[in-house]
């Protein structure tokens, strides 16, 4: 297979990050990449999803990768996986044999592991400059589920049409699931028993990088897993602090002992993230616009090292850079693209932050439960299916209020000159509603 058959099948077929941002993944591809990486770090505490579906579908996902390799004529490929997720690791050594361009790495269990800068580091000793994309060192990322994706799609010929999401926090039974696109977070959590409390929030994503959400949110193919935590938890409290209290906060409380910023991932890894001088700055009363200093926060990755674990006085560093790179993207201000990284710090090792700390220093640990995947479907009945579902130009509705599809049958398709990616149709049924934002599909009894 080609490079560019590749590409078009993969990009045919829909296949996006399963998991961050979702960029197209044909737009990843490339032909300057000698080594392909699996990402199966896990990054966020509690989600289960990527190291079952490696134990799952070891084989394929290592044919995946092979394939990958070939179109692309890059060298190697790299799977690089937790040393703890022990039945992940033996079902990929059983497999590895099999293909002479595989290798594995095992990864500590440290958090952000799953940072693609800290797995490229950990998998291959390269560091990537500030500002720049992996392969700018020769390395392209994929996460679990999208090469899994990408295999099914050069097999099968099959579009992305389900997702496999973890649910976890105060639900009685914490698990994983295959579900179509479009399923309801409250279908989720109908599917596992029900909350355990009664004030509760919605986190979509993990309790680091995660976002507040709601029950009528859908899943997309980005969705990873959804978190049910109770309303005075304090990862959800962090979600709701206003900028206001936050920058008087720092004005009253930072000490300036810049932990934030030697903890942080991207700071360790020669990259010039520093949270401390924007806190600084903010506590003495300045503002985002006063100095040039405060550029090299425009790389932060928003990790939550910073905010959720470094800070000893419960501060908002994340946060605020959050805020403050929104107001450099408002003023036209972007990050610009280094030639070289610095050398990766000294401390490094002894810095890193392990993943069980980071629970108990968050409260998690109660949550840290098996997740195993079931085969449990939603009942509901309705389907939205949001016509932008990664990054780039939305697809474009090719189908009419009252037409009705087959699961699997294309909906939206991809604007041919723009980064973007088509939809199909996750249930069979009857088109229901049509908008340049969503379709709606009534699911056949």
């Amino acid at each position: 297979m080609t490079y560019e058959e590749l590409k078009q099948i993969v990009r045919k077929a829909g296949v996006a990050g399963a998991g961050g941002a979702g960029f197209p993944t044909y737009a990843k591809l490339s032909p300057k990449a000698d080594t392909i990486i699996l990402n199966c770090a896990e990054c966020e505490p509690l989600f289960k999803v990527h190291r079952q579906l490696l134990e799952q579908f070891a084989d394929e996902i290592c044919h995946g990768l092979n394939e990958i390799c070939i179109a692309v004529d890059a060298q190697q490929f790299i799977i690089a996986v937790k040393e703890e997720y022990k039945e992940a690791v033996a079902a990929v050594k059983a497999v590895l044999p099999d293909y002479e361009k595989g290798k594995l790495s095992l990864l500590p269990e440290i958090y952000p592991a799953g940072d693609e800068v800290v797995t490229i580091y950990e998998a291959t000793g390269r560091q990537v400059p500030a500002g720049n994309l992996p392969i700018s060192v020769g390395v392209t990322v994929f996460n679990v589920e999208t090469v899994l994706n990408i295999d099914r799609a050069i097999c099968q010929g099959a579009p992305v049409t389900t997702k496999y999401v973890t649910v976890a926090g105060e639900v009685n039974h914490p698990q994983t699931y295959c579900v179509p696109l479009g399923t309801t977070f409250e279908e989720l959590i109908k599917l596992s028993g029900g909350v355990t409390v009664e004030d509760y929030e919605i986190i979509s994503g993990g309790p680091m990088t995660g976002v507040l959400s709601h029950k009528r949110a859908v899943v997309t193919k980005t969705t990873n897993g959804i978190l049910v935590m109770p309303e005075n938890h304090v990862v959800v409290q962090k979600r709701k602090a206003k900028t206001a209290v936050s920058i008087n906060r720092a004005k009253s409380s930072c000490c300036h002992c810049r932990m934030c910023t030697d903890l942080c991932p991207r700071f360790l890894l020669g990259q010039p993230v520093k949270p401390h001088e924007l806190m600084n700055a903010l506590a003495r009363g300045g503002s985002y616009l006063d100095t040039k200093a405060l550029m090299g926060n425009l790389y932060c990755v928003s990790c939550g090292v910073c905010e959720m674990y470094a800070c000893q006085q419960g501060l908002n560093p994340r946060s605020l850079i959050a805020d403050f790179k929104d107001a450099m993207r408002k003023a036209g201000v972007k990050p610009e693209v280094t030639e070289k990284a610095k050398p990766v710090h000294p401390h490094r090792e002894e810095r890193k932050v392990a993943m069980q700390r980071l629970k108990t220093r968050l409260g998690l640990t109660k949550y840290d439960l098996p997740a195993p995947v079931v085969d449990l479907l939603p009942k509901q009945l309705s389907y939205t299916l949001p016509l932008s579902q990664s990054i780039g130009a939305p697809a474009e509705a090719i189908v009419k209020e009252g037409q009705k599809v087959a699961q699997g049958e294309l909906i939206g398709s991809y604007q041919e000159e723009a980064l973007s990616l088509p939809i199909y149709a996750s249930v069979g049924g009857v088109v229901t509603k049509v908008t340049n934002r969503e379709i709606i599909i009534k699911k056949e009894d």
